[in-house]
């Protein structure tokens, strides 16, 4: 749920098509900064998510541009091949079509998708399809890039955590909801020393949804659960 008390942002990477618990997150928050200006990874979920097939899982991805462009941001990396709407499309019918809201959610997430298909900046993909979902999943919360607050140049000085607390002054914010791989590397004595309380999301507890082919996997796209679950989906994200 919301805190009322006191004002809450996140602040995370855009992914492609991420799980429910990433939009358990935005939910959660006040204001939902996608953190874009940080370092392409490859083989993460930036450009690349998981659907469940006959076989098992498998990877939808985005191809992008990495050749000689070891050091790009998330912002600044461009998709290599504007087929990678209509594959995922495809993708998706064939293991798809026997879905129980799959008649309800597929015209509206193929009709996006191929909207997006030109756009050369993964980051915008990403984003749009996250305003989208979130809309979809009755989910509120503001998304911003982190650069509509703060510039890049000015980030580009600071050390990680200090980022984090400029941009929650940026986002009047007093507290910061973090996902729970960041407890390795954040520094909360600094966050404390600068009046913001560093709170953990908890991704335990969410329940089982009839899903295709197979035992149940929790780790897959949001799309999964959408598929499957249609309308139901958004009571689902909690």
């Amino acid at each position: 749920m919301k805190q009322s008390r006191k004002r809450t942002v996140g602040i995370v990477q855009s992914n492609y098509l991420p799980w429910r618990g990433y939009f358990d997150l935005i939910r959660s928050v006040d204001e939902f900064l996608l953190f874009d200006i940080v370092q392409y990874t490859r083989r993460d979920w930036r450009n690349r998510n998981r659907i469940k097939t006959p076989t098992g899982s498998a990877w939808i991805t985005i191809p992008v541009e990495v050749k000689g462009k070891y050091h790009q941001a998330i912002d600044e990396t461009y998709i290599a091949d504007p087929a990678w709407a209509a594959n995922h499309i495809r993708a998706l019918e064939l293991n798809y079509q026997r879905a129980a809201a799959f008649d309800d959610v597929a015209p509206w997430l193929f009709a996006r998708l191929a909207e997006l298909a030109d756009e050369p900046l993964l980051s915008r993909v990403n984003e749009a399809l996250l305003r989208s979902i979130a809309e979809k999943l009755n989910i509120v919360t503001p998304i911003r890039q982190c650069t509509d607050l703060l510039s890049r140049e000015k980030m580009a000085e600071m050390e990680p955590s200090e980022r984090l607390i400029a941009l929650c002054q940026a986002a009047n914010a007093e507290r910061y909801l973090s996902g729970p791989a960041a407890r390795n590397y954040l520094n909360e004595p600094l966050f404390r020393e600068s009046g913001i309380e560093v709170v953990w999301m908890d991704y335990s507890g969410y329940p089982e949804y009839r899903q295709l082919w197979g035992p149940y996997d929790p780790n897959l796209s949001i799309i999964d659960l959408m598929l499957n679950t249609g309308k139901d989906a958004a009571k689902l994200v909690a």
